[in-house]
């Protein structure tokens, strides 16, 4: 009897002390509900970013690596009279987001768009999309009845991955810290990176990053030194850079501010 009631309190402290820990990993009071980022990714697709024009995934992810959001969206293009984006751009979104938030910091700023080049055989940092492996029992689980809605199952867990092209953004406080990021999915690779620059920018919480002496920003895409030769590998020698993906999401991105001049 003695040792079952040792037993239990053991357990009961190991549940408390996992209870108290479990609270900061899961913290998202600082980042857009589920209804203020649809609304975002909402007003994101309501004019054309360059590409498909498809209807979208969007994820947010707190500091910890934590899902935070996730939600769908129906571009005006496609007259969908209910949101029908790509079903695997969904953990897509949220490998993003889990990269920009995974690589960026009060020193600098990358969206998943600015690593595309230097992660490509030869880059300085080949392999990095291999590095944290997406967490299949966190991405799959649940009733995919529910996926994009308020009560998706991926909410609350580290889905983990990355992904080196675009779509990801950090998204910062006003004291320049990073607090999480946002990663969007479901267009070509470099309409995600226009659709997430407008979403972050809708989202009431959004600081940008910082302008501070010695902060390095690479959040923009940068296009032409990857593709002045015309083609797709030539991005694999030209530091962080990304090719282009055959629409018009370069002059777009040039009207929003997303592109490198």
């Amino acid at each position: 009897m003695k040792n079952n009631i040792r037993s239990l309190t053991v357990a009961g402290i190991l549940l408390g002390s996992s209870a108290v820990y479990a609270a900061p990993n899961n913290d998202c009071k600082d980042l857009p509900s589920h209804a203020e980022l649809e609304t975002a990714l909402t007003t994101a697709v309501s004019s054309t970013n360059g590409g498909l024009d498809f209807d979208m995934w969007a994820t947010v992810v707190n500091r910890y690596g934590a899902v935070c959001a996730i939600v769908k969206a129906v571009n005006s293009a496609t007259n969908n009279s209910e949101p029908d984006p790509w079903p695997g751009s969904r953990v897509i979104s949220a490998q993003k987001a889990n990269t920009a938030n995974s690589f960026s910091s009060r020193q600098v700023s990358w969206s998943s768009a600015s690593l595309y080049g230097v992660s490509q055989p030869g880059g300085s940092l080949f392999g990095l999309q291999e590095s944290n492996p997406v967490d299949p029992r966190a991405a799959y689980r649940g009733n995919a009845k529910h996926y994009g809605e308020h009560n998706d199952p991926m909410n609350g867990l580290k889905v983990g991955g990355v992904n080196v092209f675009g779509g990801g953004l950090a998204i910062y406080n006003s004291n320049g810290d990073v607090i999480g990021a946002l990663g969007v999915s479901g267009d070509t690779s470099c309409a995600d990176h226009n659709v997430a620059w407008r979403t972050r920018a809708a989202i009431a919480q959004h600081k940008g990053a910082p302008s501070t002496t010695g902060f390095v920003n690479l959040e923009t895409i940068t296009y032409d030194a990857a593709n002045t030769a015309g083609t797709i590998g030539a991005a694999m020698t030209n530091g962080f850079t990304h090719p282009l993906c055959g629409f018009s999401e370069k002059s777009v991105g040039e009207t929003i501010g997303s592109v490198t001049m």
